[in-house]
């Protein structure tokens, strides 16, 4: 707070001050009983004057003071939250000081119990994707124990089925770990080319349900990523690329190396989207008007799941659609550099004996 903010504030004040000063000085000076001399009256309010400029800067100090016990909580962002005012001994003062520290009191506990129940609702949803887990994997392998005693057309419905539960099982439980992800990686060089393929081993059925192929292509390439979540990243992608798909269609993954960077694209021949949705197209819940198709009911978090959890790998997607000609989405791996050095994965040093 500057002296010039200060004496905005107080524009009121300071008015009232000189024209109480001014009349009384006229009221004296009119006064035919008192023989005063103007000059002794300017005197007498000048030195008035300056005993209240010096009363002004006092205020002045105690009030920046204050202001500025606000000032650095605004400064200090999320700690100010942990950072009460202190007390004071002026009653105006002190009212503000105890509402204040009451709000903060109040908002830590309310936080408290939020990230109480947050991590109350985790650890259920954690619990239940593993409990749900054991009975899914009895019904796979009832499934496969009725291989050749029922008729193939049911059987293969009922794998199909079963994959896409285990598939939003997964999603459920890679949303409840998101903000967690720190805890749970490991970058390790990975060749993109098994990855990729294991991936589509894991949604054959959807591939063959649909009468959609695959073509991978490019060459062998190692990047540094965590195996998990990138399988679950590309999970997303292939699974957004069979549903928009049409039967007899094709999903292609294309590998390739850059000056600056490693891309891998996933691209389809579906229906793709609208170029005034593409820009929202990772925002979490969006589902646009593919995913309002009654044949395509969409829950809008596959993209966004994708995108947050490429982000906090050090990587980041990219998309482009044509409408009825297809989608690609494109893994941005950017080259990693030490020491002048640059590409995919660094050069382990020499071990010297």
């Amino acid at each position: 707070m500057t002296f010039k903010q200060y004496l905005h504030d107080h524009l009121a004040g300071i008015a009232w001050y000189v024209i109480g000063l001014a009349l009384l000085c006229f009221g004296l000076w009119l006064d035919p009983r008192q023989r005063v001399r103007w000059d002794t009256l300017l005197y007498m309010a000048v030195l008035i004057t300056g005993f209240a400029a010096v009363l002004l800067v006092w205020h002045y100090t105690r009030t920046k003071k204050w202001v500025k016990a606000f000032t650095d909580r605004t400064e200090a962002g999320v700690e100010a939250l942990d950072w009460p005012l202190a007390a004071s001994s002026n009653h105006e003062r002190a009212a503000i000081i105890e509402a204040y520290n009451h709000v903060l009191r109040e908002h830590r506990q309310a936080q408290s119990e939020l990230i109480a129940r947050q991590q109350d609702q985790k650890a259920f949803i954690d619990s239940w994707v593993h409990e749900i887990k054991v009975p899914l994997a009895a019904a796979g392998l009832l499934q496969d124990s009725l291989d050749g005693k029922a008729p193939e057309k049911p059987l293969d419905e009922l794998a199909l089925q079963l994959d896409k539960i285990n598939f939003y099982v997964e999603q459920v439980l890679y949303y409840s770990r998101l903000d967690s992800f720190s805890k749970d990686y490991l970058l390790r060089e990975y060749d993109l080319k098994p990855l990729v393929d294991g991936v589509i081993v894991d949604q054959r059925n959807s591939f063959i349900d649909r009468r959609i192929s695959f073509a991978l292509n490019g060459d062998s390439l190692t990047v540094v990523t965590d195996e998990k979540w990138l399988r679950f990243i590309l999970g997303q992608l292939v699974s957004n690329a069979l549903k928009y798909t049409a039967p007899g269609g094709q999903v292609t993954a294309t590998i390739a190396d850059a000056p600056t960077e490693a891309t891998l694209t996933i691209e389809d021949t579906g229906i793709g989207i609208p170029s005034d949705e593409l820009h929202r197209v990772f925002e979490k819940g969006f589902t646009g008007t593919n995913g309002r198709n009654a044949n395509q009911r969409s829950t809008g978090l596959g993209l966004y799941l994708a995108d947050q959890l490429s982000q906090k790998l050090g990587h980041h997607l990219t998309i482009t659609s044509t409408v009825d000609q297809g989608t690609a989405v494109t893994i941005h791996f950017p080259h990693l550099s030490f020491y002048g050095e640059s590409g995919t994965t660094l050069a382990k040093p020499a071990v010297k004996h």
